[in-house]
């Protein structure tokens, strides 16, 4: 790197703590140019490099279900990669050039070799790194789009409320764990050798590898294998070992491994090079939990759209399957001691219709049956053709709709379930969608342990009633 791309790349905010004796760590990098559009790195792909941005800017963007969503852009003066060499891990989204760009470079090793020499440079990074994965409990705020969606809001809420606090609680001890990785990481670099890092890192890559495809342990086994590395810490004088033991064992490892990893470096060097070994694995399980809740709120956020025909025309070309499977997915957490079993004849024809007001329809009937098993039976439902209509079936096993009841469950207010938990108008409303709307019509039959409602829909019915 020539005098002025040096000068350039100290410009920077997160070099401009280092004098002149620590230009060192950022002399081995090199400056590229790359015109607008170039591709840096693929969504999951693996680049092994530490990127500042000069000039222009780099966009960051993920794919969901067939659609580019962009997730941010890295401006002049910003940097990315940082996370992908922490944790060993992929790229979690796709680095293209968005306007042509001035870029600084630095490779694996001479980036893990800044962080142990720069304190302040490593200081911004592990900090960054940090809030980073802090931003992602933005998600959450998802939630607030569930108020529109009426007695979905609750359930909803409820669902998104687990994965969204598991990874509030990532985030949480997301600060503490890069600051030990840094500590420990310094204290090390200024006892160990240049052979003595390399080892330290490549095995320390080998142990986060493993991490994606550990073992289901039970219990008992767990701690078996717990108590078993506790007891080899503290034999190697390792405080707190058995803090630290569960996260060996999340990790597959094991005391012949740990035995192995610690021969190579200086008994003095035991602790702090176990602990840091402890801390990356602790940080990269952090970031997996932070990486499948979001993902399960990214999947629930689609399930909504799906189930609101969200930025769609109100009446269009459906496919009645996909607006159950949503409607099943929003009421999930009503679901989870009731057996579903799908009866679907995939060969229906599509249907012109108002596909959110049929899947409230489909949550009206789905939601009955629910509290009829007692949110532990088993609901079929099925779809089918019938008198050049189709027909989707709703059937649980719970213990009947009272024949007295049955004659009037079409009138507004009228409600079998307790007070206070049912408004009587979702089987008016549902009529109404299926019937004035639809040119369809619900039929039902009960008895003790079988209720069916019918759903019947006209397939070249093209223009739907505004009624």
């Amino acid at each position: 790197m020539n005098a002025t791309d040096l000068q350039r790349v100290r410009s920077m905010p997160l070099f401009s703590g280092l004098d002149d004796t620590q230009l060192g760590c950022i002399e081995p990098g090199e400056v590229i140019e790359l015109p607008a559009g170039t591709v840096l790195v693929s969504e999951g792909g693996r680049l092994p490099f530490f990127f500042v941005v000069l000039e222009g800017e780099v966009r960051l963007s993920r794919t969901y279900d067939r659609q580019t969503i962009l997730m941010g852009i890295v401006k002049s003066g910003n940097y990315t990669g940082e996370t992908t060499l922490l944790l060993n891990t992929h790229w979690l989204a796709t680095a293209r050039v968005g306007k042509p760009a001035k870029l600084f470079r630095l490779g694996e090793e001479d980036f893990w070799r800044m962080l142990s020499t720069c304190r302040s440079v490593a200081r911004d990074i592990f900090h960054t790194a940090a809030n980073k994965m802090r931003n992602l409990e933005g998600y959450s705020l998802q939630r607030e789009k569930l108020v529109s969606l009426g007695t979905m809001a609750a359930g909803l809420a409820h669902e998104l409320n687990n994965p969204a606090a598991a990874a509030q609680r990532a985030a949480a001890h997301l600060q503490q764990t890069t600051d030990k990785v840094q500590s420990l990481l310094c204290q090390l670099s200024r006892t160990l050798d240049h052979d003595h890092m390399q080892h330290l890192v490549a095995t320390s890559h080998a142990a986060l590898d493993r991490l994606a495809s550990v073992p289901v342990l039970d219990h008992l086994e767990r701690s078996d294998r717990a108590e078993a590395i506790a007891t080899w810490l503290e034999a190697h004088h390792v405080a707190s070992a058995w803090e630290l033991a569960p996260t060996f064992v999340g990790a597959g490892l094991d005391s012949a491994w740990l035995e192995e990893f610690a021969a190579k470096l200086p008994s003095a060097s035991h602790a702090d090079a176990l602990g840091w070994l402890e801390a990356r694995l602790n940080l990269k399980s952090l970031l997996l939990q932070v990486e499948q809740s979001t993902g399960r709120i990214a999947e629930l956020v689609k399930a909504i759209r799906s189930y609101s025909y969200m930025d769609q025309s109100p009446m269009q070309e459906i496919d009645v399957h996909d607006g159950i499977e949503s409607t099943l997915t929003m009421l999930g957490h009503k679901l989870k001691n009731v057996t579903v079993v799908r009866e679907f004849d995939r060969s229906v024809p599509r249907i012109m219709a108002y596909g959110s007001e049929l899947n409230q329809v489909w949550t009206n009937l789905i939601d009955n049956a629910i509290h009829a098993v007692n949110r532990a039976g088993k609901i079929c439902i099925g779809t089918g053709l019938e008198d050049n209509q189709l027909v989707v079936e709703i059937v649980d096993n719970g213990s009947g709709i009272p024949p007295n009841a049955q004659p009037h469950l079409f009138e507004p207010f009228f409600t079998t379930k307790p007070v206070g938990t049912g408004t009587g108008l979702g089987l008016v409303i549902s009529n109404r969608i299926v019937g004035d709307r639809h040119g369809g019509e619900i039929e039902f039959e009960s008895r003790p342990g079988e209720t069916r409602f019918r759903v019947r829909l006209p397939i070249h019915r093209t223009q739907p009633s505004n009624a």
